[in-house]
């Protein structure tokens, strides 16, 4: 019999039942008093141009961009800001995001962010959540802010029409260069840097707490890690910042990691496929962080695009929901000179978790990659808690320096998501192949129990998208007395398309064990996701219970 050490790769320890990344460990400042703005200023690269407006092209030098950070950092002080006041970014993507975002850390105050488009009431509770003292905003949310009772700044969105304008005076003094920051507080790695409000594994949306170092370790991997992957220097890259500013992975790469390499950031304000592509094409954009609608829409909504235009691009990375293979097939026939990565992080990981890595030897762009630099896994079978080595599907635990602190004044949800021992619960079922690769199957919450066996629905939705009349689908759980539950498909098909409920469920039932097969199937107009391309399976079953 042999041995559990020759049982399986290097990289994974049978007896403890870890994943180690197989990157080598990156060294991480071991100083307690380091605050992650000086870290990201202090390193050298040959960087010029740093935040590039996509539509006016207005842009701000390396050499302006810290002297900026410390002046509204000292503009923010003058103004009564102190270390450990909360400031609310309610802001769309601007080149201004990541200086605002900067100056309230290195002033050791702590950022909390929002979707602009959020509700009053959503405003209002995370406001009331985490105390606000002050709030970044444009224009149209002024008045809900107002009713709030919390100072403002109004920060202009047209760079070249909005400076004359007297609303916008106040936000110019911030960002004119004309102070010098009176008392640098001392900030140690450990204190809280930002609030990111997630849903977490289940239940309402909660406040992640990071910290300094915390991002401090996602800095790090850019430097260390993310530059050695390529044959050029970073500060050749052009990336297109489309992804949110306030959500965790456009703000790790757009407002942190990048910053510290010297690449160079086109930023766009809000997403639409034919001017993101105009954008590609003038700026000669090299990278391209995108969530799966981005990517569909690239694939096949943008006018004009060919399969030889695009030049420039030379990655295209993929994260925040998995894709699934008709949408990689597509992108991949299309542009067949860009290399297709996808990654995963949560809030809750600071995005730290997986990175694609397509080599000769390895190409797997159904994979959400290799685990990133000191980050560990687990894959735990969620029945009776016991370690799964390669091959086998279970719940993801990532333990490693970006671990979010806690849950904002929730002990029970840390608690719950974070044991003793440091591993994050992520929530997703996931398996590593036999070369380190990581794939997700689905969510704990979102599987099936039928008759005591259990169906992703991931797996039936990537078979249903393959069938040339469906344009669309989600599956969903609805509860039988008899089965305890049993999956139903939600489709959208084709425009003219006459597919019948029969031919759906015929379709798949050749395709997939018995047991999996789909009993009901609902034709719609359209499937509830969010911003970044994720199932909305509340919301589906909500329209389950309205059509049974």
């Amino acid at each position: 019999m042999a041995k559990l050490s020759e049982t399986y790769p290097k990289w994974y320890s049978a007896k403890r039942g870890i994943y180690h990344s197989k990157h080598p460990s990156i060294e991480l400042p071991t100083h307690t008093y380091l605050d992650v703005v000086s870290f990201i200023f202090s390193h050298q690269h040959t960087g010029i141009s740093a935040l590039i407006d996509s539509s006016s092209g207005y842009s701000l030098s390396y050499a302006e961009l810290f002297p900026l950070v410390k002046s509204m950092a000292s503009a923010l002080q003058s103004r009564g800001i102190s270390q450990g006041d909360v400031v609310l970014l309610l802001l769309p993507n601007s080149i201004y995001y990541p200086i605002i975002f900067l100056a309230v850390l290195y002033l050791g105050a702590i950022v909390t962010a929002m979707n602009p488009l959020s509700s009053v009431s959503e405003i209002k509770k995370q406001v009331t959540d985490c105390n606000v003292h002050l709030a970044f905003t444009v224009h149209q949310n002024v008045e809900n802010l107002k009713a709030l009772g919390i100072s403002i700044i109004t920060v202009p969105e047209n760079l070249v029409i909005d400076s004359k304008q007297v609303q916008f005076s106040d936000f110019y003094e911030l960002i004119s260069g004309n102070f010098d920051l009176v008392t640098k507080p001392v900030i140690r790695q450990q204190d809280t840097a930002a609030i990111l409000y997630s849903s977490g594994t289940t239940g309402a949306s909660k406040g992640a707490v990071l910290t300094h170092r915390n991002f401090i370790a996602v800095v790090e991997l850019f430097v260390k890690f993310e530059a050695s992957q390529y044959e050029y220097l970073s500060s050749e890259n052009v990336y297109l910042a489309v992804l949110p500013m306030f959500h965790i992975y456009g703000l790790s790469l757009f407002v942190l990691g990048l910053l510290s390499l010297g690449s160079s950031i086109v930023v766009m304000k809000k997403f639409e496929t034919n001017e993101m592509v105009r954008m590609i094409e003038r700026y000669r954009v090299t990278h391209l962080p995108v969530v799966p609608p981005i990517l569909m829409a690239l694939t096949k909504g943008a006018k004009g695009v060919r399969g030889d235009s695009l030049k420039s691009l030379k990655q295209v990375s993929s994260g925040a929901a998995p894709l699934n293979r008709k949408i990689i097939e597509n992108f991949v026939q299309a542009f067949q000179h860009v290399d297709l990565i996808q990654g995963y992080g949560m809030t809750e990981s600071t995005a730290v978790g997986t990175r694609g890595f397509n080599t000769k030897d390895y190409c797997k762009y159904s994979s959400i990659g290799l685990l990133a630099p000191n980050t560990q896994a687990k894959v735990i079978n969620w029945d009776n808690g016991s370690c799964l080595p390669p091959g086998h599907s279970g719940e993801l635990w990532l333990r490693g320096p970006a671990i979010m602190k806690e849950y904002m004044n929730n002990a029970e949800a840390t608690m719950s998501n974070i044991d003793s021992d440091g591993w994050l619960h992520t929530g997703d079922i996931v398996y590593f192949d036999q070369d380190g690769y990581l794939y997700i199957v689905d969510r704990i919450k979102e599987i099936i129990k039928y008759k005591g066996f259990q169906i992703s629905p991931a797996d039936l939705e990537a078979v249903l998208i393959c069938h040339p009349e469906i344009v669309d689908v989600a599956v969903t759980a609805a509860t039988d007395e008899e089965s305890g539950e049993i999956p139903v498909a939600f489709v959208v098909r084709r425009h003219g398309s006459s597919l019948t409920q029969d031919a759906v469920i015929d379709y798949l039932a050749q395709q997939v064990a018995p047991y999996k097969k789909v009993k009901k199937v609902f034709f719609t107009h359209s499937i509830p996701k969010s911003a970044a391309g994720k199932i909305l399976r509340r919301e589906l079953r909500k329209l389950l219970s309205s059509r049974l």
